[in-house]
């Protein structure tokens, strides 16, 4: 009797590519594939990193024609099952292939197929040497003999030193005598621990406590925090995360911005006695895969990330904080269109853990939330400790003479709160020097030629560039069409206002913060420590100085221009305003000195305007709710939005009308799903591509996935014209 040999396994995998299906392959017999690993394996003429999604006994293809897998890379799984339930309803959701989406939430070195290493803490201890040293030895170097005091009670490591204010050339001084010497120190797993802290929490006022014992920590719970700005939601968030810690417990917070991540790390490692680790685009490959690691390894008792932090994998994950969950900066706007802060929610859901959003100006649709009791509403409306809100006023710049954006009153303002000597933030949501460069003589404009879009003056660097495409250009000294040399900068921008307040007040430092003075690695740090120094200055920036920052010594604030969202073609254009004004007007007065707000406009009278700065935030966030249900738009109806961009924009249109016929074939247009389009962009051209859309509006959330579903499949399959391409966005924020 003959025995047949055992079959090789069919091994289902993601893969990196923009198909929205696995791949079988053949394994190794006898080998185990786990759900979760890595394996690399051959697609076309390329060797890919793939995850096994199954191990399977048959598979629907030839088993003669699948290729073998190459090579199993790891022999646990890397992303346990929550994780990767997580990321095929990330891909499911918002219609984004599999294989893409768990490349996104991977590590690039990981992505290139390395292994993981485990992480060590570096500390620094006396050498043998050092050891026979007397106390009191090397008094004549004082930061040495503190350092030498120090290491004699025990080793300490960076957040140590650095908190004892041992700077790196003392301990080379250290080291180079021979006295104390570097070791690393395995990382131990997080475990339960009465001693969490590092430094003493702070004392809660009446409502900060209320907002702390309303939370449960072994159940999923949804608690928007809504307070004013400088109310004190970090110091519930530190207290909230310090309960965790000393249940083993770990902590995500999500932010919006790097340049809020130095500042943040360093609080949260002041105050808690666990690693604290971040995970940002900021940092090196390297960098990443090693907080990647402490953070799964349960090594990190505390992560802070930007978005694609949301997919890090944690060991013993026990609550979600998303600071500024307004900002749009947690949607993804390219590649998979994730909202991270809506999959914070869904993952919290899984672990049956709490998610903490926190804002002092709630995103509409989680007001929405709130309001309907889907998630708890705890509201902080007062600045903590001694500090009170700033007064705020609105001045009508209409027929005034401006100078560098700014009126007479407001320079008078500055000059005022400098004398005190305190500081001011001057906030300007544009960079450059002028938004436009016009001809005096003919009115030529200087037009971006890949896009629908004037170019910026960027006049210290003699430079036009584009802010949409980046593209750049001399700035002329004559007109292309008339040959004038009367070639004027229209508008206002950072650049130019910076000119202005360094005519008027050339004995101040001015402190320019936007993407133009920020680039270098450490640029924003270092900006952010000259204004920590608390000495007489003007802060000037676009929105990067709107979002969370706490600078005590600012006690005036100067809004330039706040009708850009009064008349938005995005209807999101009025929540954006109100959200940016009252963020921005919340740096002021933030500590024991009273704070001033004065808002340039040129359409004071305003009805939201008045509202927002009469009533408050809330009861203009509702205000806008009740215009958003007569308009049956988000969050009352689900939208999603197909961009269409092709070299020719009648191939664009064409394409996307052709589809809408498609679609309407299968679901009729109906009150419960509408369709609108195709039509332009508003910004019709961009990085020479010509941008058209459709529009779907949906009562009901399963509707509209259903819909969407089959237009992806149909995508796929469908042979797309030369250079054109397609991509869809559930719950787009970004309607341009």
């Amino acid at each position: 009797m003959t025995s047949t040999s055992p079959q090789p396994p069919i091994v289902r995998v993601a893969l990196p590519v923009p198909l929205g299906r696995s791949f079988d392959y053949l394994g190794q017999t006898g080998r185990q594939y786990q759900r979760g690993s890595r394996v690399q394996v051959p697609f076309g003429q390329r060797q890919l990193v793939g995850l096994v999604l199954e191990q399977a006994e048959h598979s629907e293809q030839d088993p003669r024609k699948l290729k073998a897998v190459t090579a199993l890379l790891d022999s646990e799984p890397l992303l346990d099952p929550q994780l990767l339930q997580l990321l095929e309803f990330c891909a499911r959701y918002y219609q984004s292939p599999l294989g893409e989406t768990i490349s996104t939430a991977l590590p690039a070195l990981l992505r290139q197929g390395q292994q993981p290493q485990a992480a060590a803490k570096q500390l620094l201890q006396l050498s043998q040497e050092g050891q026979g040293l007397p106390e009191g030895a090397l008094a004549k170097a004082k930061k040495q003999a503190e350092l030498l005091a120090l290491l004699q009670q025990q080793a300490q490591d960076k957040t140590q030193l650095k908190a004892a204010n041992i700077g790196s050339p003392i301990i080379k001084a250290l080291i180079d005598k021979g006295l104390a010497q570097w070791r690393q120190q395995p990382l131990a797993t997080l475990a339960p621990c009465a001693q969490a802290l590092r430094q003493p929490s702070l004392a809660l006022n009446d409502e900060q406590q209320a907002a702390l014992d309303q939370l449960r920590y072994h159940q999923f719970g949804c608690y928007l925090i809504e307070g004013t700005t400088g109310s004190g939601k970090t110091e519930v968030y530190l207290q909230a995360i310090e309960a965790c810690l000393v249940a083993g417990r770990q902590a995500l917070v999500l932010i919006p911005e790097i340049g809020l991540t130095p500042q943040t790390l360093a609080r949260f490692e002041q105050r808690f006695n666990c690693s604290v680790v971040a995970i940002h685009s900021g940092l090196n490959d390297r960098e990443r895969l090693q907080a990647w690691t402490m953070a799964r390894a349960g090594q990190a008792g505390v992560v802070i990330g930007t978005r694609s932090a949301i997919f890090t994998p944690m060991a013993a994950l026990g609550i979600i904080i998303i600071d500024e969950e307004h900002d749009l900066s947690f949607k993804q706007q390219d590649g998979v269109r994730y909202s991270a802060r809506d999959l914070a929610v869904y993952r919290a859901r899984q672990l049956d853990i709490p998610i903490v959003l926190g804002t002092a100006t709630p995103a509409l649709e989680t007001l929405h939330n709130a309001i309907n009791g889907r998630y708890q509403h705890l509201r902080l409306t007062h600045r903590a400790g001694n500090a009170k809100p700033p007064s705020l006023s609105c001045q009508d710049i209409r027929q005034q003479s401006l100078l560098g954006g700014l009126s007479a009153d407001s320079l008078s303002a500055i000059g005022d709160t400098l004398a005190a000597g305190n500081q001011v933030l001057v906030f300007l949501n544009r960079r450059g020097y002028a938004p436009s460069l016009m001809c005096h003589h003919c009115g030529w404009v200087a037009q971006c030629q890949h896009c629908s879009a004037r170019m910026t003056l960027h006049r210290r660097q003699h430079q036009l560039r584009c802010h949409h495409c980046e593209a750049s250009a001399r700035e002329p000294l004559q007109c292309p069409a008339c040959f004038s040399r009367e070639l004027i900068g229209q508008g206002y921008g950072t650049e130019r206002t910076e000119q202005t307040l360094g005519e008027h007040f050339s004995d101040h430092k001015i402190i320019r913060i936007d993407r133009d003075t920020t680039r270098g690695k450490k640029a924003m740090q270092n900006k952010l420590a000259q204004i920590e120094q608390g000495q007489p200055c003007i802060l000037l920036g676009t929105q990067m100085l709107a979002k969370g920052h706490h600078f005590p010594d600012v006690t005036l604030v100067v809004i330039v221009d706040a009708d850009g969202g009064l008349f938005s073609g995005d209807f999101r254009g009025p929540e954006r305003m109100g959200q940016l004004i009252t963020q921005v007007a919340g740096r002021a007065g933030r500590a024991d000195k009273p704070g001033r707000v004065i808002i340039q406009s040129h359409h004071a009278e305003h009805p939201l305007l008045q509202t927002l700065l009469q009533q408050g935030y809330h009861l203009f966030a509702r205000q806008l709710l009740r215009e958003r249900q007569l308009a049956q738009m988000p969050p009352y109806r689900h939208l999603a939005l197909l961009h269409c961009d092709s070299p020719k924009p009648e191939a664009a249109e064409h394409f996307l009308q052709n589809l809408r016929h498609w679609l309407e074939q299968a679901q009729a247009p109906s009150p419960a799903l509408m369709y609108l389009g195709p039509f332009p962009a508003p910004m019709e051209k961009r990085k020479r591509m010509f941008r058209y859309q459709l529009q779907f509006n949906a009562a009901e959330r399963a509707q509209l996935q259903g819909l969407l579903s089959q237009l992806k499949a149909h995508l796929e399959q469908s042979k797309l014209p030369a250079k054109m391409r397609c991509s869809l966005d559930v719950d787009p924020l970004d309607m341009m």
